[in-house]
């Protein structure tokens, strides 16, 4: 790289590199150089736009369904765009000679830095360098600068640049590609472009401003149009600008309103110095990496993977009053539609709530405000209070497509919306660990217990009473693991129901003592102490399977099904797919998908002793496949859990490498949101030993012998805590300006922390409590 963006490309720990030119990575780097804001999201394309590349411009929460089966996230028209020829020769990685090549994603500051040195066909060599940033201070700006150098002679550029509204979203299946919205304006006025469209569902308006401007010889030029020819005599250098702003509205607002707004926020920033919206846009990702940065003292290579998934977890957060929620592949790519899953409730939303828990909040305000909706899906299906769907969009209807590829690429039919019930205890969950965390008991009062108590008469209504077993079951159903299908009584599903039921009376009791929220949700929701006896005497006879050993039956019949030994592994320790089996005939065997039962100890693991839950996990983990992105950090906490470190770290370095090393050979359809939470929790919950308990956080750490140290800061009821781990001492301190101690566990010892004073605790001999477990 030139001295222009060094500064960019110094710091190792901090970067992801694409060092040469390989076609067949095209659509996997796209993903992984991915830019955002949360609002924003741009896919990390080359600027020529070569053939078969896959450009996306998505906005958080923006969908349409027009000529697709179910509702997508719309690909807008695309701003990262500049398209030159030199001398008539098109110029491209593809369409031109290259002597150099290189990328850098400094995810630091949040910029994708290139250098490309090109040779034409009568061996002439230009300099090419760019460099690009969706502002992280300004979340409808995004900018982009390249600089241009003929090394061998002059010659004549032709740019076309503007924004580029041939994109489409990708076609699935029998679909083909489709075009979700139209082009409603456009024009050049104030040196600039501009374009509005619309959503072919006209739910809608997203307006774009876009101005270009080149320097040379201390000449600042603004383009008039977006193609124009330029004369370069040779080691003349030529840098190319383009400041851009995109901004959605309401479909039924005032259109002319909707364009001088966002030329309001447009012109701010194109007429100030490129340097200082990026200076901008740096130093509010620097406050932000002081928030979220895990710094671990062990291998270098450990530290870019695992910045690389909190980085890409920081673009997709958001703050929208609950108009979004972060999908299972972010805004990095369509992969499942843009389509929101339990993946953000269970995997993703611990790293926004002890991070940032005013977007954990705004993803359950997501859910909240799609409560009519959930309200009217359990109803359809002959249900009482809410069913969330499988796969949610914009309205809060179901979204689940009825057919998809299967890991063999065969085509099947879908029946997870149909059976997957369990993301409605998933969201009952996310809940009360938000209040648990934040201590944000207005939360509560104004949408949580509402939620929480219609999640709880949908479960009351879902189980049925047995009376030859004189239990509770709920049949019909698919839990985590998707090879077995339409089964009773899986294990997952009933205890997260239970859990369910019993919470809400507790919760109820709680809201009992305060007159005024017990009138409230007494009047809104008709909810009498008699339906939550019901709930009670529920979840104390809702079915579980358990053998004498200890190890909880998946679903009943689980123990029936054949065994089929796992004998060989890949070079990541995952066990491979056995080889005379098809993946349609999984359900008839022992074999399963991901984490189920062990995802039951996970989230569930203070009911369980440390015996039940060694014994499940050796059962398990000989029969898991490990064929979802979501099955890797799970384990590698349940090892940690079960003192089994050796393997919790290649489960760890499975999650952490899923998108950085394409593992699952998807990652070009976008990067896997919950494999990105999930290690996240790997780190913290696991190896770090954080516990979230109904009166305190509790620390114990648990880390591998190749890490030295780690640091790091976790938000807990509107305290920062600051934390330096090893395995035999804690240095922590708590910022903030309330008065009072903070309870704490360390080393499973009680301790008080006062606010702005550092403390260092040593481990000693474990005290030894007993303590009742459920199982």
């Amino acid at each position: 790289m030139s001295d222009l963006y060094s500064t960019y490309t110094a710091d190792e720990l901090w970067l992801i590199k694409e060092t040469e030119w390989a076609k067949p990575l095209q659509n996997i780097r796209e993903s992984q150089f991915a830019m955002g804001n949360g609002f924003i999201g741009s896919r990390g394309v080359l600027e020529e736009l070569p053939t078969d590349a896959e450009p996306g411009t998505y906005l958080s929460g923006v969908y349409d369904k027009i000529g697709a089966q179910v509702s997508e996230l719309v690909n807008l028209p695309n701003p990262i765009n500049f398209k030159f020829s030199i001398n008539g020769e098109k110029v491209g990685l593809i369409a031109m000679d290259h002597l150099e090549h290189r990328r850098v994603l400094n995810m630091k500051k949040a910029v994708l830095v290139r250098r490309t040195v090109y040779s034409d066909s009568r061996k002439r060599r230009y300099e090419y360098e760019s460099l690009r940033f969706l502002s992280m201070a300004n979340k409808n700006v995004g900018a982009m600068q390249i600089v241009f150098t003929p090394l061998d002679g002059d010659c004549t550029v032709e740019i076309n640049t503007g924004i580029d509204t041939s994109v489409s979203n990708s076609g699935l299946l029998s679909e083909g590609r489709k075009r979700h919205f139209r082009v409603k304006e456009l024009g050049q006025q104030y040196k600039a472009g501009y374009l509005a469209v619309e959503t072919l569902n006209k739910r809608f308006d997203v307006i774009y401003w876009s101005g270009f401007y080149y320097e040379t010889r201390g000449r600042k030029v603004f383009a008039e149009d977006n193609i124009f020819s330029l004369k370069v005599a040779k080691g003349q250098t030529v840098t190319f600008t383009k400041v851009f702003c995109i901004k959605h509205f309401p479909r039924r607002a005032d259109l002319r309103t909707c364009r001088d707004k966002a030329l309001k926020i447009f012109r701010r920033s194109f007429l100030s110095d490129f340097s200082k919206i990026l200076d901008e846009h740096v130093r509010a990702w620097e406050r932000m990496w002081g928030r979220i940065d895990i710094l671990i003292e062990g291998t270098a290579n450990l530290q870019q993977n695992l910045r690389f998934n909190i980085y890409h977890m920081a673009i997709s957060g958001h703050e929208d009053n609950g108009l979004s929620s972060v999908g299972a592949r972010t805004l990095s790519g369509e992969g499942y539609r843009g389509h929101v899953f339990w993946d953000t409730e269970i995997f993703l939303m611990p790293f926004y709530l002890f991070n940032f828990p005013k977007v954990a909040r705004n993803l359950l305000l997501y859910r909240y405000r799609r409560l009519g909706p959930a309200r009217a899906n359990a109803k359809a299906d002959g249900f009482e209070g809410a069913k969330f769907p499988w796969e949610s969009a914009d309205t809060g209807t179901e979204e689940t497509p009825e057919w998809a590829r299967d890991i063999d690429r065969t085509i099947i039919r879908i029946y997870t919306h149909k059976m997957e019930h369990h993301i409605t205890a998933d969201i009952a969950y996310a809940i009360q660990k938000y209040h648990l965390v934040t201590g944000d008991s207005k939360f509560m009062a104004d949408y949580g217990y509402e939620m929480f108590f219609e999640i709880a008469r949908f479960w009351a209504s879902r189980a049925v009473y047995n009376k030859r077993q004189r239990r509770y079951v709920i049949k019909h159903v698919i839990g985590p693991d998707e090879f077995h299908m339409d089964v009773n009584n899986n294990a997952y599903t009933n205890e997260m129901a239970r859990w369910t039921l019993a919470t809400a009376v507790q919760s109820f009791r709680e809201v009992s003592r305060r007159p005024g929220l017990y009138r409230k949700v007494k009047d809104m929701m008709g909810l009498k102490r008699e339906e939550v006896r019901g709930w009670n005497r529920i979840a104390s006879l809702l079915k579980m399977n358990m053998r004498r050993d200890g190890v909880i039956e998946q679903f009943d019949g689980y123990f029936r099904r054949k065994r089929v030994p796992l004998a060989q592994t890949d070079e990541n320790g995952m066990p491979l797919l056995p080889p005379k089996i098809r993946p349609a005939d999984f359900g008839k065997t022992q074999l399963v998908k991901q984490a189920d039962v062990l995802m039951l100890l996970d989230l569930l693991g203070e009911f369980f002793s440390p015996k039940a839950l060694l014994k499940n996990y050796e059962y398990y983990i000989a029969r898991t496949l490990h064929q979802s992105s979501l099955s890797a950090p799970v384990h590698a906490k349940v090892a940690c859990e079960a003192g089994d470190l050796n393997r919790a770290y290649s489960f760890f370095n499975v999650a952490l490498r899923t998108d950085v090393s394409n593992m699952y050979g998807n990652t070009y359809e976008g990067i896997h949101a919950a494999s990105l939470g999930g290690t996240w929790q790997a780190v913290v919950f696991g190896f770090a030993g954080v516990r979230a308990g109904y009166e305190r956080l509790s620390v114990d750490p648990r880390m591998p012998l190749s890490w030295k140290k780690m640091v790091f800061s976790l938000h807990w009821h509107g305290v920062r805590i600051a934390l330096e781990l090893t395995n035999d001492k804690v240095k922590i301190e708590a910022f903030s300006s309330k008065k009072g101690s903070l309870k704490i566990n360390i080393f499973g010892r009680p301790a008080l922390l006062q606010p702005n004073k550092a403390y260092v605790f040593e481990r000693k001999a474990r005290l030894r409590k007993r303590r009742h477990y459920y199982y």
